[in-house]
């Protein structure tokens, strides 16, 4: 890929503006795949799996060249908006963001950190590796049960049918235990920040995040029903789990009353 190809597909009408901002970054399991230029970029540069293997010089050299690429829009950019690098101090600039990182930088990391929602999202990040580590053996003796089934081909039985129904649950809650924090971080610090004040007319962008963490909340508490309904003997440290998020997902709905009405583009839009 080059530089003109890169430009035109970013011209090109069928692929969703900024979608990308707003979802959850399991492409295997999106409908838009087409229509994010991101994914479409991605699979020019880099190709079959094997191309990400970090061991692979062909994906070094594709990483290279996109970093040429971007090198070279961004010096287009700087020369049409007249902008003189070399007249930056760069010395004082870093000076200046040093004291901005230890002062404000420093105040609005501990405010995230310490924020109800930020603190049970990343709880809840614990709760789910403590809980699937205490239950090897449980899902040991469930594999052995459904093999024993399939072996005995019982009518009315579909061991394969429950087997995935399990896999697909623990595939969810692993994909969205570490992304529901990293989400409120962002929405919590777009919050907090003051930038978003300035933009009372536009969507914010807080809101979106949340959005985002709220349907990770909401698809977590589907997967882990599903655990509940298969592993009775365990009910009550996943109903435990359950309350947990349920109480995190009210605490982020009370904290961002407007994320539910965010209209994300693509997802939350009706195409016409």
């Amino acid at each position: 890929m080059d530089k003109e190809r890169l430009i035109k597909l970013a011209d090109v009408p069928k692929f969703i503006s900024d979608i990308y901002n707003y979802c959850d970054r399991w492409c295997e399991r999106c409908q838009f795949t087409s229509r994010c230029l991101n994914f479409v970029i991605g699979e020019e540069l880099y190709g079959s799996p094997k191309d990400h293997d970090l061991n692979n010089a062909i994906f070094w050299k594709k990483i290279n060249k996109m970093f040429q690429i971007t090198r070279e829009l961004l010096n287009e950019m700087v020369e049409r908006e007249g902008i003189d690098l070399n007249a930056i101090d760069y010395d004082e600039f870093n000076q200046r963001e040093k004291i901005r990182e230890e002062t404000v930088y420093g105040e609005l990391s501990r405010t995230i950190e310490n924020h109800d929602c930020a603190v049970d999202a990343k709880a809840y990040i614990e709760l789910v590796n403590d809980w699937f580590e205490s239950s090897i053996a449980l899902f040991e003796k469930r594999a052995e049960e459904l093999e024993l089934k399939a072996r005995l081909e019982l009518p009315n039985d579909n061991p394969i049918k429950e087997a995935n129904l399990i896999k697909d649950a623990v595939e969810i809650i692993r994909w969205y235990q570490h992304q529901i924090y990293v989400k409120m971080v962002r929405a919590i610090h777009g919050q907090t920040d003051g930038e978003e004040e300035s933009l009372e007319d536009f969507p914010k962008d807080s809101d979106g995040s949340a959005k985002v963490a709220l349907i990770g909340i909401d698809r977590s508490i589907s997967a882990w029903s599903i655990l509940y309904s298969e592993f009775p003997e365990h009910e009550n440290e996943i109903l435990n789990v359950l309350l947990r998020l349920d109480q995190l997902r009210k605490k982020i709905e009370k904290a961002f009353p407007s994320a539910r009405a965010f209209v994300r583009p693509g997802f939350d839009e009706i195409d016409n």
